[in-house]
Order: C-alpha cells, then structure tokens, then sequence
C-alpha cells in the first residue's frame, strides 16, 4: 500500500511540475513540449524501473537508481511547494494574472536552489550535539558518565558501509562509556550484507553497545531481527531493562511509532521498568513517547528519534502535529527528553534546515545516593 501511494504522489507532483513548467516563458521559448514531455516520462520510468524492474540484488546499478530516484523525488516535493505558494500569491491565477509565468519562474529557480541546499546538507557528516544532564538519582561515582546515541541510520542501498564506517570514527571520537542506537538501525527492506555488520561491530564502550527497535525494523518479517542485532554486536533492550553500573539503569520499548495512544505506551513502558533497582534510570524509545505515558514512572531520561525533525522543509510542521516532542531538549518536571533529529536520513540524502546529528549526553549527579549492591542483570 505504501509503494502504491508513493507511485501515486510521484506521478503527479511529476505531471504537476511539467505542467506548470511549460508556461513560463524562458522553459517555452528554450524547450519544446515533446521535449519536455519526454523527460517527464523519462523520469517517470526510471521511477518504476527502480521500484520495480530492477530488484535489490543488482548491487551498485540498483542502489544509483534508488537513490537517483529519491533525490528527484525530493527535488519535485521542494519544486511542487514552491509552485504552490506562487499560485496561492496569484490566487490560483485569479489575480496578479500578468505576473503569474513569471512568479512561476521565480518558483522554479526557488524549488531548484533550495533542493541543491538540501542535498548538501544531506551529505554533510552529521554534527555532535552535546548535552549535559543532571539526574537526581546519580551516584557521584558515575558523574560524568558519557552516552553517545545514533537515531535512524536506516542503512541499506543509500547509506552503505563507508558511510557508516565515518560515523563509527566519530562515535569513537567521542571516547563514550555507552553506545545506544534509538532504533531504525537497518532500512527493513532486504538483510543487511555482511560489511554492514561487521562495520557496526566496530562500535564499542566500556559499558556496552544497546539498542532498540524502531518502526523500520519491523518491516523486515524476513530476517530475524534479533539475530541481526546480536551478530552487529548490539545488545537489544525489547521492554526491557539492564543495570549497567550501580545506580544506573538502562531500560528500552519496543517501537510504538504506528500509534500515541497513552495506554499502550504505559503497559509497554511498564513492562520495561518492572523490578528495576533503585539508581537513576535512562530509557531508550525509538519514537518520543507522549508525555502523559511517561509522567510518575520514575524515568530520569528519554533518549528518542523517529522524527528526523523533520527532514526536509516543511515536512516538519505535519510531523509537530504528530508528535509535539519534535527534536531537541525538553524538560517535563524531575525529566529529561531528547530527541534526535537522526543520523542518516530516510529516502534522499537530502536535509533542509535539519542537520544530521550524533548527541553526545554528559551525566551528572546532583545529589548524594546510596549505591546500590552490585549485579549486572536484564530484566524483562
């Protein structure tokens, strides 16, 4: 159903665009209709020849046409949006009737230059985002422990093993006591090749590489996620938690991105913090979980992603409407929540105005707590 509505939303931002681009004067004078016609369908082939025709398996040809296919994509959305707002200044053509083709135009070279920003800022390497955080429940033995947490790698066809190997140095950089992984690790559509796996492998910190599982991971019924995990050495947390220092408690949900409702995020949630001993606790959710599901539970710290906040302008006003905990920090009384804009990206390697990011968190104690007994255990 998804492929079918993104063929649907294709074609006619494709036909949209061909459109209107054959009333600007300068795309009249300097290309015939057959001409533009035939690049219109050109790329409408081209879209399904790699959806369709060519499968996954062909290895570099279908990886250049997926991600040819994606960025033009994108490159319609941007130029459509542009489009759109020049006909809403003209009033769908009821005023302003003189200056329409040119406003056109002007929305043409808009929709161009702001798709050439996007694609560079989507193949920038993702920036560190430092936080400090200061939980109440911290030992003093553990002030300054370091987390670093990669969000929606979504690697696959586009974003292969160099890519990931750049961000493995930089994790590293960043000398952490703890990797997590926020979930949409793998793009879900095929098994992920063995460089892949190996290059994850290379992810380490005193205190372990964890993860969670994100929406994405769930559209691969084919391959045995967990084992995948396991074998990129990866420990999953599925409503889970495990005592990773005295007084510090990892815990993880599975995905919850298809649905908000409160409910079913605090039975999972739940489930995740049963049992846990006393400490600070820090909670791993690949998408932000709503506020109401996590108040009273006694979580010191969200980590989440899901969002990518946004991704490509103005996608990020719908994704607000869905979820209010948009990217960033928030504070929600005694609680911290931070949501990662993500690592890589989903579909084109575009960004507008929404860098990539790998958030470095800093722990901080801010009161005296006695440490509990040792024991290193996952709970479920």
């Amino acid at each position: 159903m998804f492929g079918v509505i993104l063929a649907f939303v294709f074609t006619a931002m494709l036909g949209y665009v061909c459109w209107r681009a054959a009333s600007v004067p300068f795309v009249r004078h300097h290309i015939s209709r057959k001409l533009l016609t035939g690049i219109g369908l050109a790329l409408w082939a081209s879209f399904f020849l790699g959806r369709i025709v060519v499968p996954e398996a062909m290895g570099s040809l279908a990886t250049a046409l997926e991600l040819w296919n994606m960025t033009w994509m994108a490159t319609l959305f941007l130029l459509s949006t542009a489009l759109l707002a020049a006909e809403a200044a003209t009033g769908f053509g009821l005023f302003l009737t003189r200056f329409g083709s040119k406003l056109r135009g002007l929305a043409l070279v808009a929709g161009a230059a702001l798709s050439a920003i996007a694609l560079v800022q989507g193949l920038r390497a993702p920036v560190v985002q430092s936080y400090d955080v200061y939980l109440a429940g911290l030992p003093r033995t553990l002030d300054g422990t370091v987390i670093v947490a990669l969000s929606d790698l979504h690697l696959g066809p586009i974003l292969g093993e160099r890519w990931l190997a750049a961000r493995v140095e930089q994790v590293q950089a960043e000398r952490p006591d703890v990797v997590v992984l926020l979930g949409d690790v793998f793009e879900g559509h095929s098994a992920p090749g063995t460089e892949l796996l190996a290059a994850l492998r290379r992810l380490s910190a005193p205190q372990g590489v964890w993860g969670v599982l994100g929406n994405h991971e769930f559209h691969a019924a084919q391959n045995d996620t967990a084992a995948l995990f396991e074998a990129a050495g990866i420990h999953l947390l599925r409503n889970a938690w495990v005592d990773l220092r005295p007084g510090l408690v990892l815990a993880g949900v599975d995905s919850l991105s298809g649905s908000q409702d409160a409910g079913e995020a605090g039975a999972s949630l739940a489930t995740a913090l049963a049992g846990r001993p006393p400490g600070a606790t820090v909670l791993l959710s690949h998408a932000p979980l709503p506020a109401i599901a996590i108040a009273g539970k006694g979580v010191d710290l969200m980590l989440s992603g899901h969002t990518h906040g946004g991704q490509l302008w103005p996608f990020g006003y719908l994704v607000r409407q869905r979820f209010p905990l948009f990217e960033g920090r928030y504070e929600i009384g005694a609680m911290t929540i931070i949501v990662s804009r993500g690592t890589g990206t989903w579909g084109p390697r575009m960004r507008l105005w929404h860098p990539a990011e790998i958030l470095r968190v800093t722990l901080h104690a801010t009161a005296k707590t006695p440490t509990p007994t040792a024991g290193a255990t996952i709970a479920k």
